[in-house]
C-alpha cells in the first residue's frame, strides 16, 4: 500500500509537467546537441596537459622564459629625446629549441609610417577642439618610433628583421633548452608630447617655466614572450592591447640633468650619491612614518629647481629584481613624498612624484591611497614584495609599470577642486597601484586577454576604495557614508548588459576587438566578480579561492582556465555556468514573478484531481487519503478554510498522530497560507534567485534560490510556498545584487514603473 501512494502520488504531481514535456516533445522532430546552460565546460576550455594542471594550478613540467636586461640610459631634455644602450641576456628554459627570439618594439606604433592610425575607422566631425583639429588636419604625422642603430653579439652585427612593432633577431645557432644568449642593442627616439598626442608615456610642457615632466615607459626594446600557450606572442601592438612580458632582473643607468628629481622600478642604489643631507635625513625620517608623507622635496624648492636649467647630469642607478618591465619619471618640476606602510613582516614605502600643478590634492591623498592600495591588495592576495610602490601625477594619464603608475586629476589654477576630480585622482591612483598585483605579479597576457588584468583589477580596486573610505573616512566628501565606487556594484553594469547587441562583445574577446572597450574589458568582469563573491559564493569561499589564484600565479603566465579551474577547484564551487554566461556570451541578467496563486487545503478532492481520474479511466475510491489544495477564488474554495485548523483535516490528522511523538506533536508547525510562485527568466543569463516575501503582520524575510533551480527549465520555474503568515508582497533582487536589467517585472502585485521622462521632470524640479 505504501509503494502505491508513493507511485500514485508521483504520478498526481508530475501529471501536469508530464503532459506539458509530452506535448513539446511532440513539437521536436530531430535530435539536439547538449544546450543546457549547466553543462561542463569542456570545449570551451584548453585541455589539462603537463604545463597547466586541472586544478588550475601550475602543471608538473611548468616553465617559463628569462630576460635580463643592462641598461644605460640618457635623457637630452633640450631636444626631447632617449637614448639608449641595452644588453640582454635571454635564458631558454623552454624543452624547445629557438632558432630565432621575437623583440617588441612598442614606440614604432609613433613611427612616421605607422599602421596604427589607419585601422581606425573614423568620418569628419561637426566640430573639434583646435587642439584636435590641428592635430588631425594640420601637422605632419609625429615621427616617434625606434632608431635601431645596432643589434650585436660578442661584437659582431646580428641580422634582424623589423616588421613594424616586432623586431625578429637571427641567432648565430639554436638556441637550446637551458642555454642563455646574450645580445646588445643600441636605439634612440624622439619622445612624444602626451598631453597633446596619443600615448601611455612621454612628457608634458609647461609653457609657464618652460619645463617638461616625464613620464616615460615602452622605452626600451623588450623581449616577447615565449611559452607554453601561444609559443611566441609576436601579435602586434596597434595601442590598445598592453603587453606579455617575460620576468627577469634589470640593471639600470640612468642620466638626466643634474637639477632633475627622478624615480624608478628598482632599488636605488646610489641614493648618497644624487640626494642631498637634507634629502637623506627626510628619507631615513619617512622609513619610520607610517601615517602621514614626510615631503623629501618640498614645493618651495621644486618652485626653485624649475627656475634653473642645469647643463650638468646625474646618473641616477637601479637594480630591480624579478619585474616583468621598468618604467621612470624625472623632472625638476617633482615635489616627493614618501610613508612606510606595514604589509605581512615587512614595511613598503609608499611614494608620490608631482608638479606644484598638482596641489594641494595630491600632497594631501596621493600617498595615503598608494599605502592604502597595498594593504587592501595584500589582504585580497598576498603580500606585496617589492619594497616600494610610486605614484606620479602626470596629466591625463593612467598607466602602469612595476613599482611606478602615472595618474591623473589635476586642481583648477587656484588650487580649487571638485569631488569628481578628487575621487578620480584617488580611483586612478587606487586602479593603477593596484595593477602592480594584476599583471606586474600574476602576469597574464594582455595582448590577448585584457580583461584579466583590468577586470581583475578594477575588481579589487572596488574592494579598496570601499577600504580607503573606512580607514580615511575624512576622505568623504560631506554626504558619502561610503566611498563612491564608479565600477563593481552590479547596479552599475545594467545600462551596458542591457544596451543594443549590435555594439557588445563577450568579456572574452581579444581587447584590440572590442565594443566600449571600458564597459567590457573593466566593467563587466569586475561586477561579475563582485556577485560572484557577494551573491554567489559567499565572500569567504571567494576571497579563499582568489587568494589561492594569486599565489599559484605570482611571478608566473596564468591563461583564463587557470584562473576558472583555481577558483572552482579552491571553493568547491560548480561555477562553469556563471563562466559560461558571463564571460563567453552577451546574455543579460532578467528575472521577474510571472504569477502568484494562493491555497488552501482541503479533504474534498478538487477539479484537477477529478479530471485526472477521468482521464486515467480509475475511481475516485480507488485513490488513497489525500490532502488536497484549493485555489483561492476557485469553485472548490470556501471562506472557513482561511481558518481551519490543519489538524481538522482527517488524512493530516491520522498522518500526524501516527508518526509523530507527541512532544514533536506540540511543536509541529501548522501553515495557514500556500502559495505557488511562478519565476519567469527572460534573459538568457542564469543567475540565483533573491526574493524578498512581505508579510501582513509588516515582516520580511528573503531567501536565495540557488541558480541550479534554472537546470531543467531555462525559462520559468515554481516554488511552493508554505506560510504561517499572509504574504502581500513579493519582490525580486531588492538589494539590486544581479544586474537585473528590467526590474518592471522584479515586484507582485506589480508595481507601476516611472517612465524615464518622469524621473526626468521630478529631478528639474528638484
Amino acid at each position: 500500500m505504501k509503494i502505491f501512494k508513493s507511485l500514485f502520488l508521483s504520478i498526481m504531481f508530475l501529471s501536469a509537467a508530464t503532459f506539458a514535456q509530452e506535448q513539446e516533445a511532440q513539437e521536436i522532430k530531430q535530435g539536439h546537441t547538449n544546450n543546457n546552460k549547466f553543462k561542463q565546460m569542456y570545449d570551451e576550455f584548453s585541455t589539462p596537459n603537463m604545463y597547466r594542471a586541472a586544478s588550475g594550478a601550475p602543471g608538473h613540467a611548468y616553465y617559463q622564459q628569462q630576460a635580463d636586461y643592462k641598461m644605460d640610459i640618457e635623457l637630452d631634455d633640450k631636444n626631447a629625446r632617449l637614448y639608449g644602450n641595452e644588453t640582454i641576456t635571454y635564458t631558454n628554459n623552454s624543452p624547445d629549441q629557438l632558432n630565432y627570439l621575437w623583440v617588441q618594439l612598442d614606440q614604432n606604433m609613433r613611427a612616421k609610417d605607422s599602421k596604427t592610425p589607419l585601422i581606425e575607422g573614423s568620418g569628419v566631425a561637426p566640430a573639434n577642439q583646435a587642439s584636435s583639429f590641428a592635430n588631425n588636419y594640420m601637422t605632419e604625422p609625429f615621427d616617434g618610433g625606434f632608431n635601431i642603430q645596432e643589434v650585436k653579439a660578442d661584437g659582431k652585427n646580428l641580422p634582424h628583421m623589423i616588421n613594424r612593432t616586432m623586431m625578429r633577431v637571427e641567432l648565430p645557432e639554436p638556441l637550446e633548452s637551458g642555454d642563455s644568449f646574450e645580445f646588445s642593442i643600441k636605439w634612440w627616439y624622439n619622445i612624444n608630447d602626451h598631453v597633446n598626442g596619443r600615448g601611455r608615456s612621454g612628457y608634458e610642457y609647461f609653457p609657464e617655466d618652460g619645463n617638461r615632466a616625464y613620464v616615460i615607459a615602452q622605452f626600451y626594446p623588450r623581449m616577447a614572450v615565449y611559452n607554453d600557450v601561444e609559443g611566441w606572442q609576436n601579435s602586434q601592438f596597434w595601442g590598445r592591447d598592453e603587453f606579455a612580458l617575460p620576468f627577469g632582473n634589470f640593471e639600470v643607468n640612468i642620466t638626466v640633468p643634474a637639477d632633475h628629481i627622478l624615480d624608478a622600478t628598482g632599488k636605488l642604489t646610489n641614493r648618497k650619491e644624487v640626494f642631498s643631507k637634507d634629502m637623506m635625513k627626510r628619507y631615513e625620517k619617512a622609513k619610520k612614518s607610517y601615517d602621514e608623507p614626510v615631503l623629501i622635496v618640498t614645493q618651495d624648492e621644486a618652485e626653485k629647481a624649475e627656475k634653473g636649467f642645469s647643463n650638468d647630469t646625474k646618473t641616477w642607478k637601479f637594480y630591480a629584481e624579478n619585474v616583468r618591465d621598468y618604467g621612470f619619471a624625472t623632472s625638476r618640476k617633482f615635489i616627493w613624498d614618501m610613508m612606510a606602510v606595514k604589509i605581512g613582516n615587512k614595511d613598503a614605502m609608499a611614494v608620490s612624484l608631482y608638479p606644484k600643478e598638482g596641489n594641494p590634492l595630491w600632497e594631501e591623498w596621493s600617498t595615503k591611497a598608494v599605502a592604502s592600495t597595498l594593504k587592501s591588495y595584500s589582504r585580497m592576495t598576498f603580500d606585496y614584495p617589492y619594497h616600494k610602490a610610486i605614484s606620479v601625477h602626470a596629466k591625463n594619464q593612467g598607466m602602469e609599470y612595476p613599482m611606478i603608475c602615472w595618474n591623473y586629476g589635476r586642481p583648477d589654477k587656484d588650487g580649487n577642486y571638485s569631488d569628481r576630480t578628487k575621487y578620480g585622482m584617488m580611483s586612478v591612483i587606487i586602479h593603477e597601484v593596484g595593477h602592480n598585483f594584476f599583471p606586474m605579479i600574476v602576469n597574464s597576457d594582455e595582448r590577448q586577454w585584457t580583461w584579466m588584468d583590468e577586470g581583475l583589477n578594477t575588481f579589487v580596486q572596488y574592494v579598496a576604495e570601499q577600504d580607503f573610505g573606512k580607514w580615511y573616512p575624512d576622505a568623504l566628501s560631506e554626504g558619502h557614508d561610503t566611498y563612491p565606487s564608479r565600477r563593481g556594484p552590479a547596479a552599475k553594469i545594467v545600462p551596458y548588459m542591457g544596451g543594443d547587441q549590435n555594439y557588445i562583445a563577450p568579456i572574452m574577446t581579444k581587447g584590440l576587438n572590442t565594443y566600449q572597450f571600458g564597459n567590457n574589458a573593466y566593467g563587466k568582469p569586475a561586477t561579475a566578480l563582485n556577485i560572484l563573491r557577494e551573491t554567489v559564493m559567499g565572500e569567504e569561499l571567494f576571497d579563499y579561492a582568489f587568494r589561492e589564484y594569486s599565489q599559484r600565479w605570482m611571478f608566473k603566465h596564468p591563461t583564463p582556465e587557470d584562473f576558472f579551474r583555481t577558483m572552482e577547484d579552491a571553493s568547491a564551487f560548480d561555477l562553469d555556468w556563471f563562466w559560461r554566461g558571463w564571460f563567453y556570451t552577451t546574455d543579460w541578467v532578467d528575472i521577474g514573478v510571472k504569477d502568484v496563486k494562493k491555497y488552501y487545503v482541503s479533504s474534498e478532492p478538487n477539479e484537477y484531481v477529478k479530471n485526472i481520474v477521468k482521464q486515467r479511466g480509475m475511481k475516485m475510491s480507488d485513490l488513497p487519503p489525500l490532502v488536497y489544495m484549493v485555489e483561492d477564488g476557485s469553485e472548490e474554495y470556501k471562506e472557513s478554510m482561511k481558518d481551519q485548523d490543519l489538524m481538522d483535516i482527517p488524512t493530516v490528522k491520522e498522518y500526524v498522530m501516527d508518526n509523530f511523538s507527541e512532544e514533536e506533536q506540540r511543536n509541529i508547525k501548522q501553515p495557514k497560507y500556500f502559495y505557488n510562485v511562478t519565476f519567469e527568466k527572460p534573459g538568457g543569463l542564469v543567475m540565483p534567485i533573491i526574493v524578498e516575501y512581505s508579510y501582513a503582520d509588516g515582516t520580511s524575510k528573503t531567501e536565495h534560490y540557488p541558480a541550479q533551480i534554472w537546470r531543467y527549465n531555462d525559462n520559468e520555474v515554481s516554488k511552493a510556498i508554505a506560510s504561517d503568515k499572509e504574504i502581500i508582497g513579493i519582490t525580486v533582487d531588492p538589494n539590486l545584487e544581479t544586474a537585473d536589467v528590467d526590474t518592471a517585472n522584479n515586484s507582485w502585485p506589480k508595481q507601476e514603473q516611472q517612465s524615464a521622462f518622469d524621473k526626468f521632470k521630478e529631478k528639474v524640479k528638484d
